[in-house]
């Protein structure tokens, strides 16, 4: 019998849009000095979803943050399109974040006073290109709650209102920080499944932290990082579906 639970798509092409060379990040000085990140040497790919794996302060959402233009690296280069994030002004960074990237935290950050299409259009009316908000609530599968209110909504249905939000401004790259740490199983597999479709769908450069080793398994490539440096990299030849992977 086939194995129906691999994805049989394309692979991605390996056309990076980010290069980080030699990045590392410390905190403080001295003998109080914190090296969070150590001669970071890392590409990310186009349309690639990209999991980084790790223990708690090896290091992975300082380099998450780097990338999403959140912080700046103490040394090392962060290249896009010929410009080097990591010595840009303040400017040149607001509108890469603005513009080119989405964020999806552990925590769904929704404002509790708006709606789920309320809560998309804080990004659709800043985007220079935003798709419509009920496309990118069907995306997740969360048109049909676009009225309700976060407190009328599970967990899982607003991290994917999260999810809505973050992709609906069309970003080249899609950053998500442990986005099933608060969910259960069963839920985290929907949130998966949403993020998995908008990378699929939309093409986005999508990297995805988590401390679950079997979340690996849908990848494209698994980057392992610990004390501050990548320890090792590898693709995965048949990707599992987000419903096969259990936890």
């Amino acid at each position: 019998m086939a194995d129906t639970s691999a994805i049989d798509d394309t692979p991605t092409p390996e056309e990076a849009i980010l290069r980080l060379r030699g990045v590392g990040k410390t905190y403080g000085t001295g003998e109080l000095a914190v090296h969070a990140l150590r001669d970071v040497d890392i590409e990310f790919h186009r349309a690639e979803l990209l999991v980084l794996l790790g223990a708690s302060g090896s290091g992975k959402s300082t380099l998450l943050n780097i990338v999403g233009g959140l912080d700046r690296p103490s040394r090392g280069s962060v290249l896009l399109d010929g410009v080097d994030l990591a010595t840009a002004d303040d400017g040149t960074l607001t509108r890469y974040r603005r513009d080119s990237v989405g964020f999806v935290f552990q925590f769904y950050n929704l404002v509790p006073g708006l709606t789920a299409a309320e809560n998309v259009n804080l990004v659709t009316e800043i985007a220079s290109d935003p798709m419509p908000t009920l496309e990118a609530l069907a995306l997740v599968d969360m048109e049909a709650r676009a009225h309700h209110f976060p407190a009328q909504l599970s967990g899982g249905e607003q991290q994917r209102i999260a999810i809505a939000r973050a992709i609906a401004k069309k970003p080249r790259i899609l950053l998500c920080d442990e986005p099933t740490g608060a969910l259960d199983s069963k839920t985290g597999v929907l949130v998966l499944e949403a993020i998995d479709r908008a990378n699929r769908e939309l093409g986005t450069t999508t990297a995805l932290i988590t401390h679950n080793v079997a979340t690996a398994d849908m990848a494209h490539r698994v980057v392992t990082i610990s004390d501050g440096r990548i320890v090792d990299v590898r693709r995965n030849e048949q990707r599992r579906r987000p419903g096969e992977i259990r936890w």
